[in-house]
C-alpha cells in the first residue's frame, strides 16, 4: 500500500500525508534522514524559542544586535512605501526592528502555518496601525503569489535567522532565485547569514549544556509517534551535533543506542547500534562564498554588516538586472 493509501486509511489530512511521505522516504534512505522543517510543531517551536536565549547559542542575539545597530543604515537604502515580504515568518522580534525604522507601506508575512501567521499579523496590526498587513499561507520555498494590494509597491524580501544555512547549497541558490522571481524586478532582500568561526563555538551552540537542543532534535520522533502512529522508543536515541569541516556545516543527528526496529504506517525500519538519522545541516559561510552564492542566484550584494567579532552577517541584496 502506498503512503497516500495508508494516509487515507488512517484519515490523515493533506499536510500530515505530506509529513508521512517525507518520513517514510527519509527513513528508507541510506543513511537515514528527516527534514528539519518537521521540527516545528507547537512543542518544537517552543523549544526553539528556548534555544535562541541559551548562553551558547549566539546567532539570534548577534543578528538582533546587528539589526538594532544598523537599522538606520538599512532604512537609508530601502525605498519608502515598499512592501516587506518575510519568507518563513516566525516570532516578530526581528521584523519589528525594521518596521520601527523603515517607512514600509505593507508587510506580507509568509509561512506554511496559517493560524500562526494570522495571529501574529493581528498583533502587528494593533501595534502598527498605519501598516497594512497581508498574511500569506504558503510554503515559502516554492513559488507563491503576492497579494494584489502590494502589486504596485517596491518589494523588499526579509529572510533573517540564518535559515539559508539549513538549505543544501543548490537548494539555497534555488530559493534565492525563486524569491527573486516572486519579488520581481528591482527588488531588494535583507538576509541573515551565519559565518564560519571557531569549531568549539559551533559545537557548543548545537550541543548546549542544558540539553534543550537535544530535546528539540528528539521531539521530531515524538511528533512522528503522535501524528503518524509511530513507535519510536525516544530513550533509545541520543542527540549529537558535529562540525563537518569539509562541507562547512554543522550536522545534527539522532543516534540509535541499540539494535532496534521502528514501525511507521505499516513500514518497518531497522537500526544498528550507532546508526544515525541526519535531521539538519546548518551551513556556515565566508563573506566571499555568500557573495558568490548571491551573484550566481541573480542578486548582487549592496551592503553587508557583521558584528565586531565577525560571528554573523546581515546583507542587503539587489536583484540583478
Amino acid at each position: 500500500m502506498n503512503v497516500h493509501a495508508l494516509a487515507k486509511a488512517h484519515h490523515l489530512d493533506e499536510q500530515t500525508t505530506a509529513f508521512a511521505g517525507d518520513v517514510i522516504e527519509g527513513l528508507s534512505q541510506h543513511p537515514k534522514r528527516l527534514s528539519p522543517k518537521y521540527f516545528y510543531d507547537a512543542a518544537g517551536s517552543e523549544l526553539f524559542e528556548q534555544i535562541t536565549v541559551l548562553p551558547e547559542y549566539y546567532p539570534t542575539r548577534t543578528e538582533l544586535g546587528i539589526l538594532r545597530e544598523r537599522a538606520g543604515e538599512i532604512a537609508a537604502v530601502i525605498p519608502e512605501g515598499a512592501a516587506l515580504v518575510e519568507f518563513g515568518a516566525g516570532a516578530t522580534t526581528k521584523v519589528r526592528l525594521l518596521l520601527e525604522r523603515c517607512a514600509f507601506g505593507a508587510y506580507v508575512p509568509v509561512d506554511i502555518s496559517g493560524d500562526f501567521i494570522h495571529a501574529q499579523a493581528e498583533v502587528l496590526s494593533r501595534d502598527f496601525p498605519e501598516l497594512a498587513v497581508y498574511p500569506v499561507t504558503a510554503d515559502f520555498t516554492a513559488p507563491f503569489a503576492l497579494p494584489d494590494a502590494v502589486g504596485a509597491m517596491p518589494k523588499v524580501g526579509f529572510f533573517p535567522g540564518s535559515t539559508l544555512g539549513n538549505f543544501e547549497p543548490h537548494e539555497a541558490s534555488a530559493f534565492m532565485r525563486s524569491a527573486r522571481e516572486i519579488l520581481g524586478p528591482g527588488a531588494q532582500m535583507v538576509i541573515g547569514v551565519d559565518l564560519e568561526k571557531d569549531e568549539r563555538v559551533l559545537y557548543d551552540a548545537y550541543n548546549d549544556a542544558a540539553g534543550v537542543t537535544a530535546r528539540f532534535n528528539l521531539n521530531v520522533m515524538v511528533r512522528i509517534n503522535r501524528e503518524l502512529g509511530g513507535n519510536f522508543d525516544i530513550s533509545g536515541f541520543t542527540h549529537r551535533s558535529i562540525y563537518n569541516r569539509e562541507r562547512h556545516r554543522i550536522e545534527m543527528h539522532l543516534i540509535s543506542r541499540k539494535a532496534q526496529s521502528v514501525r511507521v504506517l505499516g513500514h518497518t525500519f531497522s537500526f544498528r547500534p550507532g546508526e544515525t538519522i541526519h535531521t539538519e545541516s546548518s551551513y556556515k559561510y565566508s563573506l566571499d562564498r555568500f557573495t558568490a552564492l548571491a551573484r550566481g542566484s541573480g542578486w548582487s550584494v549592496r551592503k553587508s554588516w557583521t558584528d565586531a567579532a565577525g560571528m554573523f552577517s546581515v546583507h542587503v541584496l539587489v536583484a540583478s538586472e
